[in-house]
């Protein structure tokens, strides 16, 4: 969950998350470098009224200038590159979860099991009880084993959609007559925020999600209630 006044990123709760942060950082490290050089150079020029003569035409300068950026961006392509194939890596998925975007609230269907589905609306913030996140809280999670590899089915029935939790690294268009799939792991037990990241209508922002990680022995204890109670 965001504070107010954070800076940088929620803290990573999957394996992909933290390597999207390892990248951040890697990246932003670079930016600051050639940004203090970029300085260094325009301040040098303007508060100097010395010219270096073999400077104003010089073969090495431009071949350093030319293979110097290609190198940097080799630097931040290749560790791009991998975590883009992690992030599409599925392996054998414990539990695959489908979740639909309507105008405006989130319906999820546990694709391994029969009868189990459910409807996540946005709690009012009258109903809402302490302790609670107002315009981030549902009436019904979508509750995970943590630990296991899940797979999320993501599609829309009305309009375009984006299924995104940011601390758990996932952001997934949902489009009306498409099936996009992304998988996570949750690294620990725990509750997650997001909301739609598309600009889908009036309503946009009141539509949020709510994934909430817990041991496997709970999982199993909620299914089975949610089974009974269908």
């Amino acid at each position: 969950m965001a504070n107010p006044s954070q800076l940088g990123f929620q803290d990573a709760a999957s394996p992909v998350m933290e390597e999207l942060l390892h990248f951040h950082d890697h990246t932003l490290m670079i930016v600051f470098l050639i940004s203090t050089l970029v300085l260094y150079i325009i301040v040098a020029m303007v508060s100097t009224k010395l010219t270096n003569k073999y400077i104003l035409d010089s073969q090495e300068i431009e071949i350093i200038w030319t293979i110097l950026p290609a190198i940097i961006l080799i630097l931040i392509a290749l560790p791009s590159l991998r975590i883009l194939y992690l992030m599409d890596e599925i392996n054998s998925p414990l539990l695959t979860i489908k979740a639909v975007g309507h105008q405006w609230y989130w319906s999820y269907e546990y694709t391994d099991y029969e009868d189990l589905g459910f409807d996540a609306y946005m709690i009012p913030t009258q109903d809402l009880t302490p302790g609670q996140f107002r315009l981030m809280e549902t009436d019904h999670r979508m509750v995970i084993p943590a630990e296991s590899p899940i797979r999320v089915l993501v599609s829309a029935d009305d309009v375009l959609h984006s299924w995104a939790v940011p601390s758990l690294g996932i952001k997934m268009d949902a489009v009306p007559g498409r099936l996009n799939q992304t998988a996570f792991i949750a690294s620990r037990p725990g509750i997650f925020y997001g909301q739609c990241s598309e600009i889908c209508g009036a309503n946009h922002s009141f539509m949020p999600i709510v994934v909430e990680a817990v041991p496997m022995t709970h999982f199993e204890d909620w299914s089975s209630r949610m089974l009974e109670d269908a």
